[in-house]
């Protein structure tokens, strides 16, 4: 008679399921998974991170075979046992976007924000979101959105942490679909504070008219907190006043990615578009910003002397 095969652990049938996600064959991945999601629960092991992990791995599966609502209820799953699990709130995402939720999709994008300022992905996708809404809203958008979800520092910290190490296989693929592209972790308290104190070195300098040194200082202020969107268009001001055009530029690109409808970034780049003789993209910029503020007066006016040119 045949020797009866042995079962495999969770642990096995979790690494064979990543290996059939990275070969492209999602149906099968789902499967493995399923299974090492039955034998984990099985054993008796108490391991909610472990398991939220299957969940979100899962999920990722079907999201790639376009299955999102099954995504959003293994996302839901991994939430429950592992609140604020990066992964599984961009796939979430993804998943509520392909669905056209767009408030939720939103919600999510903004709660991985929190978690780590500089997912690329969360930024894409809370602008695209923006956009969306917007059309679909109008300027009241916002007032429809559900809660978002305050996460501690606490919370951040350690999550900040756990993004870059990775915790599931279907990391690389799913960087198209709404994983994280990891820089820096949030900034601590104590980073807050030292950020906090060179911004407000930096806006006394401005008010003495003195916009080189406090460039430096809001220089100083972003490497401690590289989050707050003001310290950027401060110093998109700041670079405005001293001629260096292209750095504005940056400063309020930084800022846009964070709040596609900062109202000071968007006016800033448009000032710096124009002295680089950019007018579609000054325009554009002031076009983007009168959708937010129909009747902001310095927006109008450089928009009617660029269109005189």
């Amino acid at each position: 008679m045949p020797q009866k095969q042995k079962s495999r652990s969770w642990s096995e049938l979790k690494q064979a399921g990543n290996e059939c996600f990275k070969t492209g064959q999602y149906g099968d991945a789902t499967n493995v998974y399923s299974q090492a999601i039955k034998e984990l629960e099985k054993s008796g092991t108490k391991s909610p991170e472990d398991l939220s992990i299957l969940y979100s791995n899962r999920a990722a599966s079907y999201l790639k075979d376009g299955n999102c609502g099954e995504c959003v209820k293994d996302c839901n799953m991994s939430l429950e046992l592992s609140q604020f699990n990066v992964k599984s709130l961009l796939r979430r995402a993804a998943a509520y976007e392909a669905l056209e939720r767009y408030r939720l999709a939103y919600v999510d994008y903004k709660t991985a924000l929190q978690i780590d300022c500089n997912i690329v992905a969360a930024h894409d996708g809370t602008n695209r979101m923006t956009k969306a809404l917007t059309e679909a809203d109008g300027l009241s958008w916002r007032e429809k959105l559900p809660p978002i979800p305050t996460v501690p520092l606490s919370v951040r910290e350690k999550l900040a942490q756990k993004t870059t190490a990775g915790a599931a296989q279907p990391n690389q693929t799913l960087q198209q679909n709404g994983t994280a592209q990891t820089k820096k972790p949030a900034p601590s308290e104590k980073n807050l504070r030292k950020a906090q104190a060179m911004k407000e070195e930096g806006n006394n300098l401005v008010k003495k008219g003195d916009h080189r040194r406090a460039i430096e200082k809001y220089s100083q202020s972003i490497k401690h907190n590289p989050t707050e969107i003001t310290t950027y268009t401060n110093r998109a001001l700041c670079y405005l006043s001293v001629k260096q055009f292209r750095d504005a530029v940056r400063d309020c690109d930084e800022a846009l990615m964070m709040d596609s409808g900062n109202v000071k970034a968007l006016y800033r780049r448009a000032q710096a578009h124009k002295e680089l003789k950019d007018v579609k993209a000054c325009v554009d910029d002031l076009n983007t910003l009168l959708k937010v503020e129909p009747k902001n007066s310095a927006a109008l006016k450089l928009l009617e002397d660029v269109e005189q040119k």
